[in-house]
C-alpha cells in the first residue's frame, strides 16, 4: 500500500539522510507526539528508520494512550513505537536510557489561551521542566524544544521580517500573552539546565501548512482549506490585513531534525517562511488553488489609521549557520495539503 505521505517523506529523507547516522541505534523519548509538529517527527522518523535500518526505537508520552491509538492509529501501532502514559507535567520517568528528547508537547489552542491562561501556562513551564529533568536523569545528550516565535511579542509594524537578535517580550499584563510569556520562561528554563552533559536546542516556530493541520481552531489557512474543500465560500473573518507567512509540514521537519542533530547549544533558531502574505492574500491563493471561480468574503473592513499587524521571521540564521531553506513554496504547499484532506473532511 501506497503511504499517503510518500512524496513528503521521501523530500524529508532527501535533505536529512548524511545528518542523521547519530540516529543509528538510538533510543527517542517524544512528548507531543499526536500534535502536528509531533506526527510529523513520528512519521518521518519511521520512514528514516524503515529506509536506512536504523534501528532506533521511540516512547511517545501521551496522556491516552487509547486516544493515541485511535487517532493516529499507522503511529501508535508502529513496530518501533511504544506509548507511555503520564501527563507532561507530572509524568513518571520511563526506565532505562534515552538518547535524544524532543519536547513538542504544548497545547496550542487560542481558545485555552483565552479561557484558562493560567492552565496554559503551568502545562508549558511545568512540562518543560519535568521533560528536562527527565532528559537529566535518563542520560540523554540532546533536548529539542519546539518554542514559538510568541516569544517576540508583537512584532513592530516597521519590522517586515523578526529575527533572533529582536529583544522584544510579550507585554506583561495581558492574559493572550499566556503562551507566549511561557514558551519565554520554557526556554529560560532550557539554559538553565543545558551543560556540557545535554546539549538543548531550541525551535521557534511560527506559521505552517500541510498534512495533519487541525483545520478548525485558530489557524486561518487551516479555515481556509476546510472552507475551499466544503465548496466555498472561503471567510475571511477580519479585514484581511494582518501578515503572515508559511512553511510547509515537510520542509518543517527537515528544520526540525538538523536544529536537533546539528543546531548549537541555546542558540534559537526561528523555523518558518520568509515569504510574507496577508491573511485576505493567503485566502485567494487557497481559492486559486480549486478553482478560479471561488469566492473570496472578508467580513472585517480594514482602519486606514492602524498600523499591520505581522507574524513573519527572519531565518538568515538557520540559512547561514545550519544550510536550512524553504523548499517547497507557497503554493504547491498548499496543493499538497489540499490533496492530502480531500476526502478526509
Amino acid at each position: 500500500m501506497i503511504h499517503p505521505l510518500q512524496d513528503d517523506l521521501d523530500h524529508i529523507l532527501g535533505h536529512v539522510r548524511d545528518g542523521v547516522e547519530e540516529l543509528r541505534g538510538a533510543r527517542l523519548f517524544v512528548t507531543g507526539g499526536s500534535g502536528f509538529f509531533g506526527k510529523w517527527i513520528l512519521e518521518s522518523l519511521i520512514w528514516m528508520n524503515q529506509r536506512l535500518n536504523l534501528d532506533c526505537r521511540v516512547t511517545v508520552l501521551t496522556r491516552s494512550p487509547d486516544s493515541f491509538r485511535a487517532r493516529a492509529p499507522q503511529l501508535a501501532e508502529h513496530e518501533i513505537i511504544s506509548a507511555f502514559e503520564g501527563d507532561i507535567r507530572s509524568f513518571e520517568f520511563p526506565a532505562g536510557t534515552f538518547t535524544h528528547i524532543i519536547h513538542a508537547a504544548t497545547e496550542s489552542s487560542a481558545k485555552l489561551n483565552a479561557e484558562a491562561p493560567l492552565l496554559m501556562l503551568d502545562t508549558i513551564i511545568a512540562g518543560t521542566r519535568r521533560a528536562l529533568d527527565f532528559a537529566k536523569t535518563c542520560g540523554a545528550k540532546k533536548f529539542l524544544f519546539t518554542s514559538s516565535g510568541a516569544v517576540y511579542g508583537k512584532q513592530p509594524p516597521d519590522m517586515t521580517h523578526i529575527s533572533e537578535e529582536y529583544p522584544g517580550a510579550p507585554v506583561p499584563f495581558e492574559r493572550a500573552s499566556a503562551y507566549g510569556h511561557g514558551k519565554r520562561l520554557a526556554e529560560h528554563l532550557c539554559a538553565l539546565y543545558a551543560d556540557a552533559s545535554l546539549e538543548v536546542k531550541i525551535a521557534r516556530g511560527f506559521a505552517f501548512v500541510g498534512p495533519y493541520l487541525p483545520l478548525d481552531i485558530h489557524f486561518a489557512i487551516g479555515n481556509f482549506i476546510r472552507d475551499a474543500l466544503r465548496g466555498g465560500p472561503i471567510i475571511v473573518q477580519g479585514d484581511g490585513t494582518p501578515r503572515r507567512s508559511y512553511l510547509y509540514a515537510a520542509d518543517l521537519a527537515i528544520w526540525l531534525w538538523t536544529i536537533l542533530l546539528r543546531g548549537e547549544s541555546c542558540r534559537p533558531y526561528n523555523v518558518g517562511g520568509e515569504e510574507s502574505l496577508s491573511i485576505a492574500e493567503t485566502a485567494r491563493s487557497v481559492a486559486g488553488c480549486v478553482s478560479p471561480s471561488m469566492q473570496v468574503e472578508v467580513r472585517g473592513v480594514p482602519n486606514p489609521a492602524s498600523a499591520i499587524e505581522r507574524y513573519v521571521p527572519s531565518t538568515s540564521r538557520a540559512r547561514d549557520e545550519l544550510g536550512l531553506t524553504q523548499l517547497i513554496g507557497m503554493k504547491d504547499a498548499t496543493r499538497r495539503t489540499l490533496q492530502y484532506f480531500r476526502g478526509r473532511i
